[in-house]
This record gives structure tokens, sequence and C-alpha cells, in this order.
């Protein structure tokens, strides 16, 4: 398990890497609909995951500027 880190960051800075992951998201949605279209269960599993991932801590981030 991770262990929590305090890193200070604005408000300004948080949209920022919520946007860059909106970005990434993207990327991995992408792959995965390519690679279920391939029918390459593994990847799509895999790029499905990451995706979930990066949606938590979107979710995770926007709570604490308060989109």
């Amino acid at each position: 398990m991770s262990k929590p880190i305090n890193v200070p960051l604005t408000t300004d800075e948080i949209e920022m890497l919520v946007d860059a992951l909106e970005v990434d998201l993207e990327g991995y949605l992408e792959s995965a609909k390519e690679a279920r279209g391939n029918g390459n269960r593994d990847d799509v599993a895999t790029f499905t995951e990451a995706a979930t991932r990066i949606q938590t801590l979107m979710a995770r981030l926007q709570d604490l500027v308060g989109e």
C-alpha cells in the first residue's frame, strides 16, 4: 500500500493536473477500444484498469477544488 504524502498545491495547479489526467484518460480509453477491436483481452483489462484509476484520482482532485 502506498504511503500518503503532503504536497501543497494551489487550486490552479490541481486544475492543471486534472486537465493533464483527462488527456491521459482519453488515451487509455482509446487504447482499450482498439485492444477490444483486436480481441486482446489482456490489454483491454490493463487499459481499463488504468482508466479507472485515473478517473478515481481525478475525482479526488476535483473534490479538493470544488469542481
